[in-house]
């Protein structure tokens, strides 16, 4: 006879899901459901996609992280999954899309997040299920302050959700069942076998997600399209991330701040030889230099300096990103790009 097992947020922890589905014999004929939450954090997002895009008797709820994925919300785990998926990106945030929000067995209504205790299932908020900060916020007006969703819950039905780590052991509280037990911090890994109930769980040895904040960080900043963020974003982002200790993010870092140093300066540049440009052409075409101005991309720049009124606030102000810089200062053929090595 199948079974079917519900799986706390496994948050990249794929070895440990792995090694628990073997000690406790699930097998292909078995439903395996996950809480969402299946990657980020963890060390094998990865694996833990393919393994249930490709097994048949398996559902995946969105939970609050998929959905960042799937909405393009990327914080600093995202950032570190899309680089682990690589090409296979694209592919994955289109399967997010396919995940439904809720799943409802004989034995168990099974959620990502939440579940407002007065609405029946077809009635919840997808943002409300899955987690979202929103969903969040909603509930904190809803209920007092302390109160968490569960202590109002009376249903018949027992409720299976993740999302809150409950500690090391599951929260069995008025019929609901807290299954997020901290797996990718350390904690355990827990899953529940219906329609028994029977808890099943393992510890997890690493805490992987301060394991792979360190491992990713100098990947993950030399994947960002630093070329196409604005300059004074760049120096947020400079200052924001002045704090860091370790030798190689800060010889990164100081790297970023030379070349952005270095771009600014090009703009510099670019203005004198606008200027430069502008007399000799004035001295070529003398009457027909307006009609041949027209002509140039950066006929604005010219007429501003035709008229001693090319400031460098003027070109600071449209040059505002260093990919702009470097292609204005290809078009001038300047002997120095200012483009960025990788590091």
């Amino acid at each position: 006879m199948s079974k079917t097992f519900v799986i706390g947020d496994l948050h990249g922890c794929y070895d440990e899901f792995i090694e628990l589905s073997n000690q406790i014999g699930i097998t292909k004929n078995d439903l395996v459901i996950s809480l969402g939450d299946i990657v980020d954090r963890g060390n094998k997002s990865v694996e833990l996609y393919n393994y249930f895009k490709n097994r048949e008797n398996s559902i995946v709820l969105m939970g609050n992280h998929e959905r960042k994925h799937q909405r393009g919300i990327l914080s600093y785990s995202q950032e570190i999954v899309k680089v682990q998926f690589a090409d296979e990106y694209i592919e994955f945030v289109k399967w997010t899309e396919t995940l439904p929000y809720f799943f409802e067995t004989n034995e168990a209504i099974i959620v990502h997040a939440f579940f407002e205790h007065d609405k029946n299932l077809q009635e919840q908020k997808q943002e409300v299920l899955s987690g979202t900060t929103s969903g969040s916020k909603y509930l904190e007006n809803k209920y007092e302050e302390g109160k968490f969703w569960s202590d109002y819950y009376k249903g018949e039905k027992p409720i299976i959700y993740g999302h809150h780590v409950v500690g090391d052991k599951p929260k069995i509280y008025n019929n609901t069942y807290g299954i997020d037990t901290g797996a990718c911090h350390g904690g355990k890994l827990t899953i529940i076998e219906l329609p028994g109930f029977k808890i099943h769980q393992i510890k997890v040895n690493n805490d992987y997600w301060k394991e792979e904040q360190s491992k990713w960080q100098i990947p993950i900043l030399n994947a960002k399209n630093w070329e196409e963020m604005k300059i004074e974003y760049i120096h947020n982002q400079l200052s924001k991330l002045s704090y860091k200790e370790e030798v190689k993010i800060k010889e990164f870092l100081k790297g970023i701040e030379n070349w952005i140093n270095n771009v600014q300066n090009t703009i510099i540049t670019i203005k004198g030889k606008l200027e430069e440009i502008t007399i000799k052409l004035k001295e070529k075409h003398k009457e027909l230099f307006n009609k041949e101005v027209a002509k140039l991309s950066y006929r604005s720049f010219i007429f501003k300096a035709n008229s001693n009124n090319l400031q460098l606030s003027d070109l600071e102000k449209v040059l505002n990103t260093p990919q702009k810089v470097i292609d204005l200062a290809r078009e001038l053929n300047l002997s120095e790009i200012p483009e960025r090595k990788s590091q």
